[in-house]
């Protein structure tokens, strides 16, 4: 979540009007928009997508734009557990791998896609370098394009950073098509 204003400011909020949209995710309520991206084992982001805030992850529109130049596994959190979702993106030659919920039943899995979904903190890394070094969340911005500026060279400079975090460190893992999902 990318917030625009305070949610008490968000009805008079002038800039932002009739694009950014009122969202709730796990740390509350947010006004303003949401940053869906996929980013490699090595911490790298391949692709992106800027919605409003009231966009659902696994909408048909946002993955029309993140799943258009990848294939291969797919690595998400249970968020993304979708019947809908896996046999649209199964279509395109993408493997969506996610944990099950406590009211499933238990799946058999490969160890190696087992171990992947355990690395969920590379893209929460991933999150707090963009909005701390990056400066992804901005207190106010001033025009829209200022905004979206914003949005890209903070996605710009995470591309130098140094400290990236990796799945495995000491471990040069070889078959590329290995991605995980935000």
């Amino acid at each position: 979540m990318i917030p625009v204003c305070h949610n008490l400011r968000r009805y008079a909020n002038k800039v932002f009007a009739g694009l950014a949209t009122d969202g709730k995710g796990t740390m509350g309520w947010c006004h303003g928009f949401k940053l869906h991206f996929i980013c490699n084992d090595r911490g790298e982001i391949i692709m992106f997508c800027l919605t409003g805030a009231n966009v659902d992850d696994r909408d048909p529109k946002v993955w029309a734009v993140l799943g258009k130049r990848i294939y291969g596994k797919l690595f998400a959190d249970r968020g993304y557990i979708s019947p809908n979702l896996f046999d649209a993106l199964f279509a395109d030659g993408i493997h969506l791998v996610t944990g099950i919920r406590n009211n499933m039943k238990n799946k058999l899995m490969p160890l190696w896609d087992k171990i992947m979904l355990r690395k969920r903190y590379i893209i929460e890394c991933i999150n707090h370098l963009l909005k701390d070094k990056g400066n992804l969340v901005h207190s106010r911005h001033r025009s829209v394009n200022n905004f979206l500026m914003n949005l890209i060279a903070a996605l710009g400079a995470y591309c130098f950073f140094d400290n990236k975090p990796e799945a495995i460190q000491g471990y040069c893992i070889e078959d590329t098509n290995q991605l995980s999902l935000f």
